[in-house]
């Protein structure tokens, strides 16, 4: 009882600081623009540690999201399938927005996954762990017919990793104080498997070698983990 009611005073701040930032601020300057290159298709390696890139999988990764929406939400996607010499495969999905005002916010896949028609059989928050820092995240099982499809993803709103609306307010009113129209983006892994565990260490070593294969400044841009050597 307590916890709704803190939320409902929470929401009800948020709504009186959005008002009041859409009537006296006007934010105009895009954090995307100081960030020098964010471009998914160099950032992201092709091969790295022991993956590299499965060629011709397209049909393998399914985007939950229609064509006309993603070109409409982000400036970029990027899908991709890794496999690496034990046979562990991984499909990566990054969708990056370089403009998170309200009217272009982020998707997450918990709506848009059953959107297309897949169930989402459970939910839950958690931290992937890696070598340069943990990362909340959220993870789901996903179910299309006999494609069961366990995933990890987080979101990101400008430098931080944020879960819910309400983190997702006060990311862009933090940024908005500051004359600044944030980024954003979701990072998905995810694998066809019924060994839902299993699929969720893979999906975490991946994460874990990928970051460590890319500079910190594009960790940051990616993770939100932000390491000494960052700029």
């Amino acid at each position: 009882m307590m916890n709704r009611q803190i939320k409902g005073w929470l929401a009800l701040v948020l709504m009186v600081a959005t008002s009041i930032a859409a009537t006296t601020i006007k934010p105009t300057e895009l954090l995307a623009a100081s960030r020098g290159d964010t471009k998914l298709e160099t950032i992201i390696p092709t091969q790295f540690g022991e993956w590299r890139e499965l060629q011709s999988s397209g049909r393998l990764v399914i985007n939950p999201q229609q064509t006309e929406l993603l070109q409409k939400l982000y400036s970029q996607t990027l899908s991709r399938t890794y496999v690496r010499p034990d046979g562990g495969i991984v499909m990566l999905s990054i969708a990056y927005g370089n403009n998170q005002s309200d009217g272009l916010a982020l998707h997450y896949p918990d709506v848009c996954y059953p959107a297309q028609g897949f169930k989402v059989t459970s939910s839950q928050f958690g931290t992937l762990p890696t070598n340069l820092g943990p990362i909340r995240v959220k993870r789901l099982e996903t179910e299309l017919g006999n494609r069961k499809e366990p995933l990890t993803y987080w979101a990101t709103i400008g430098d931080a990793v944020v879960q819910g609306g309400t983190e997702t307010k006060l990311a862009q009113l933090r940024y908005g104080f500051q004359g600044q129209i944030p980024d954003g983006l979701i990072f998905r892994v995810s694998s066809i498997t019924r060994d839902t565990e299993l699929a969720y260490k893979l999906q975490a070593q991946f994460v874990t070698d990928l970051l460590a294969a890319i500079p910190a400044s594009h960790r940051k841009f990616l993770s939100g983990i932000s390491t000494p050597n960052a700029s």
